[in-house]
């Protein structure tokens, strides 16, 4: 459903280029016929896709491995106890930031790890790059900026503008 959608959207706005430009353009001819090029096109995407799924792998690795070492560097209940009985109030209150901090960055990293495997998943599904609220491609420089994005920076703006919106409505 979400896939015909976004193919649906993506027909349009083909559509409206052409009546706009009275032409129709060599690309889009391109990729609906095929060619004697066909095999090569077909083996960059495949190398392409290789490499974005080694870079997001990577990716996934290296938040993966901060998460094991901020895990690996919390202390064990018993030596939380020992540690929380011999501090005074002050000592305990900055104990319980670095505490809360410590959780903050556990979570954050580990929802940059979700948008990581999403955007394998949307890899292995062939709508990698593709916007999944309009379903226009993603450009080049925003997912080189962030890989793992799901939404072209018009929409990404909108939908952070309604997040403002709702977060000022919820505070009155």
């Amino acid at each position: 459903m979400e896939g015909e959608r976004r193919m649906a959207n993506r027909e349009r706005l083909k559509k409206k280029k052409t009546a706009a430009s009275g032409r129709v353009s060599t690309k889009a001819v391109a990729r609906h016929q095929p060619s004697a090029r066909g095999t090569a096109a077909g083996s960059w995407r495949t190398s392409r896709r290789e490499g974005l799924s080694r870079m997001l792998t990577m990716k996934r690795q290296e938040v993966m491995n901060q998460i094991g070492a901020s895990i690996g560097q919390s202390l064990t209940a018993d030596q939380q106890r020992r540690l929380e009985a011999s501090m005074d109030m002050g000592d305990q209150a900055l104990m319980d930031v670095d505490r809360e901090l410590g959780i903050s960055l556990l979570e954050m990293r580990n929802r940059k790890r979700q948008l990581i495997d999403e955007a394998l998943a949307r890899l292995a599904e062939g709508t990698y790059g593709l916007c999944a609220e309009c379903g226009v491609e993603i450009s080049e420089k925003r997912l080189a900026v962030v890989p793992f994005a799901k939404l072209c920076v018009d929409c990404q703006s909108r939908q952070e503008l309604l997040e403002k919106i709702e977060k000022e409505e919820d505070r009155d």
